[in-house]
């Protein structure tokens, strides 16, 4: 994901703790306070799935 582009949700401030997602063939998902420590990546699929359930 070398060149994906990260995003953020506009609810999030500068102050507060989220995560930064980048949606290619796969979805990665990193901490934004620490991009440089790693990144999850997971599939479209699951990435869906996880949403679906959290909501």
């Amino acid at each position: 994901m070398v060149t994906a582009e990260w995003r953020k949700s506009t609810h999030s401030g500068d102050d507060t703790n989220c995560v930064e997602v980048a949606i290619e063939r796969t979805v990665g998902v990193r901490d934004s306070k620490a991009p440089a420590a790693g990144q999850l990546t997971v599939s479209r699929r699951a990435w869906s799935a996880a949403l679906r359930r959290l909501r």
